[in-house]
């Protein structure tokens, strides 16, 4: 593993956080932390943790010795200084002595002798920080310890790697019992640059932040040497067709299997979000002919649970052109994983003095053979994080197996960690919107309607796709947002399903499309000529018939429902003089719509629409408000606050509607008109 220290980047980060009030000491625990924090194969998603013993001043201004540790769930490779809550000492240090502490107690003391109300809570390791007497202490889950220690003979494979340089901890859950077992195996030999925490990870220790960070890369280093020695063939290859299924075909059908349903009736489901993965490491794993084994043998280290649960999810190869029969397999398999996850909540519940909420039965990762894995969660930021912990424990996994049989810890403590409160506290309490767990695209997503709608989807929380001809323009609006952006032709139909592929590969499928894009071409419709009809035909109609008919295929795969909405405009039932290229397309569109509402409302889809007018967009350019205002004898602000109310509308308020119809989940085959008033256009 390389060391990526650097005199230079060190005394940067002391300058930089040192205009910041900042002391030395604190500027070079926060450098060292994102330093193993920037290491995947050290540290993901929270992981890990570090401490600075130190001297601070109180809210009397009066020195006080501190531990500063890392916040739990604070993610190593973004880490500033307020992420490491100061804690007074010597409360800590009085622990010791102490024979048992329950959770209630552990997070008192920790809240008690925290300097800072409004501080993170502090790690559930605070006390094994506390407990060895170093300035520095740095912990990692590294992947080749792991490896190592993942064996019925960890203890004895460490003390072959590392002699003395490390004290071995046996497996131990954090908190009391695992700081003084820490500190006795410590004080035993306190000559050792570290602990091995079987199972679990790896501690490192000095006084100043250099020598703790450096003997963490070298203990690690060992560690991968020993695995690239006397490996032997690991995992044979299963039975794989020849002919795979896509991940966009796949992908819609497992979402769909692993949604839960909370009102059928109205296709109200949570949705997961899917992230998928594969490289040559992830295909020799899944396609490996006993992975229902090895796969199954619990998480690398024990805090994997919270986030990916205790094992995944296996399923059959998909094979191209027989979906079908996957999705009725892997039907079968999502319900013997649900099965197999509520036996196991009955078997250890018990155990427990305080009632346990059964979590949620759905898997968070997905293995499947020939393709890769899928990693699931809430958001697309969730599923990232399960899909990089799978890869972790792939590369854990197949490390163990190279040397000797992967083991972790038993199936009862697994459950204990998954369960435990101080655990499930890292996951934190997240804002929801209303469309959390939806995956949406819009047409015309660069500018104008398109993108105020692709904003105000992301702000009801929904993962936003924004497409459009203009490739940097989606892009840019996607970055804004957290989004996808992706270059799209929509009056190229094959260019259309290569884009909802798209979608569906990186979110798992799809549940609203905005059919947005459009523009507005003008003539008498007696003078007008074909080419130009043929023209606002592709865009304004054909366009919409193509992005709807690829929407539908990744719905009805999908099993949830879903909501189409298209952007028809007021010329569709109130056609404006030499707007009839336009206004023609956009009226055929309007029974599109309807069309689609009446064959696959059985499929739970929903099809509506909003007619806008004098909107200033992409369609409505400054030109064209200025020689309309001009025909009509009126300024710019009297022309586009023409109607009823005597307001302008914007893009932002036709965004609205396209959000306010996507929450009505029982409406379908309806038309918003978003125009301040005009009788003429009005339905009803």
């Amino acid at each position: 593993m390389k060391n990526l220290w650097s005199e230079r980047d060190a005394k940067a980060a002391q300058r930089r956080y040192a205009r910041l009030g900042v002391k030395r000491d604190l500027a070079l625990r926060v450098y060292t932390t994102r330093l193993l924090g920037s290491v995947p194969a050290l540290v993901l998603h929270g992981g890990g943790n570090t401490s600075l013993k130190t001297v601070t001043a109180d809210a009397r201004g009066e020195e006080t010795e501190v531990l500063r540790v890392k916040g739990s769930g604070r993610d190593m490779a973004s880490v500033e200084p307020a992420d490491l809550p100061a804690l007074r000492f010597e409360p800590l240090r009085r622990l010791m002595d102490l024979d048992r502490l329950d959770d209630t107690d552990m997070v008192d003391v920790l809240r008690t002798a925290s300097l800072e109300g409004r501080a993170p809570t502090p790690s559930v390791e605070t006390l094994l920080h506390a407990f060895l007497p170093h300035r520095f202490i740095d912990h990692t889950h590294a992947n080749a310890i792991l490896a190592l220690t993942n064996q019925h003979d960890g203890a004895k494979i460490c003390a072959a790697v590392f002699g003395q340089r490390v004290g071995v901890v046996p497996y131990v859950r954090s908190g009391l019992a695992l700081a003084r077992k820490a500190h006795a195996v410590y004080s035993a030999n306190p000559n050792v640059d570290g602990l091995i925490l079987l199972k679990h990870g790896i501690v490192t220790f000095g006084d100043d932040a250099k020598t703790a960070y450096t003997r963490m890369i070298k203990l690690v280093s060992l560690a991968e040497a020993r695995l690239a020695k006397g490996r032997k063939r690991i995992f044979a290859v299963g039975r794989i067709p020849r002919r795979i299924a896509p991940v966009a075909a796949v992908a819609p059908i497992l979402r769909g299997l692993t949604a839960i349903a909370e009102d059928v009736q109205a296709r109200r489901f949570r949705r997961p979000i899917l992230a998928f993965r594969s490289n040559r490491r992830i295909r020799a794993f899944v396609d490996g002919a006993k992975v229902g084994h090895y796969a199954r043998r619990g998480p690398a280290t024990p805090d994997h649970a919270i986030r990916i649960k205790p094992w995944p999810l296996i399923v059959a190869p998909p094979v191209a052109g027989k979906l079908d029969a996957f999705a009725a397999a892997t039907k079968a398999a999502v319900e013997e994983f649900q099965t197999a996850y509520r036996a196991c909540f009955a078997r250890h519940a018990r155990r427990h003095a305080a009632p346990l909420c059964e979590l949620d039965p759905m898997p968070r990762v997905i293995l499947v053979p020939g393709l890769g894995l899928f990693g699931l969660g809430e958001t697309a930021s969730d599923a990232v994080v399960a899909a990089d912990l799978a890869e972790a424990n792939i590369d854990v996994i197949t490390g163990a197996e190279a040397i000797g049989r992967y083991q972790s810890i038993s199936e009862a403590k697994v459950f204990d960690i998954e369960y435990w409160s101080l655990e499930q506290a890292k996951l934190g309490d997240k804002a929801k919107g209303r469309l959390a767990g939806h995956v949406m695209a819009v047409t015309g997503g660069a500018s104008g309607i398109g993108a105020a709608t692709a904003r105000a989807f992301a702000g009801e929380g929904a993962q936003v796709a924004v497409l459009d001809r203009d490739h940097a323009g989606a892009r840019a609006v996607a970055a804004e947002i957290g989004g996808l952006g992706l270059g799209c032709d929509v009056t190229d139909s094959d260019d259309v399903a290569r884009a909802f592929a798209c979608v569906a590969e990186r979110y798992g499928g799809l549940d609203i499309v905005v059919s947005n894009a459009g523009a507005a071409w003008q003539g008498r419709i007696g003078e007008v000529s074909d080419d130009v009809l043929r023209q606002s035909f592709e865009l304004n109609f054909w366009a919409h018939q193509s992005v709807a008919q690829s929407a539908v295929a990744v719905m009805r795969a999908q099993g949830l429902g879903g909501c189409l909405l298209f952007n028809t405009s007021k010329q569709a039932i109130n056609p404006g003089p030499d707007f009839g290229p336009y206004g023609l397309p956009k009226a055929t569109t309007l029974f599109l719509m309807r069309q689609y509402a009446v064959d696959h409302g059985a499929d739970g889809i929903r099809s509506n629409a909003v007619n806008a007018d004098r909107i200033r967009s992409g369609l409505l350019t400054d030109d064209m408000i200025r020689t309309r205002s001009k025909a009509r004898g009126l300024n710019r602000r009297d022309y586009m606050s023409g109607n009823l109310l005597g307001v302008e509308v914007t893009a932002s308020d036709v965004a609205r509607a396209f959000v306010d119809l996507a929450l009505a989940i029982k409406t379908t085959a309806a038309v918003i008109t978003v125009d301040g008033g005009n009788i003429a256009a009005s339905l009803r």
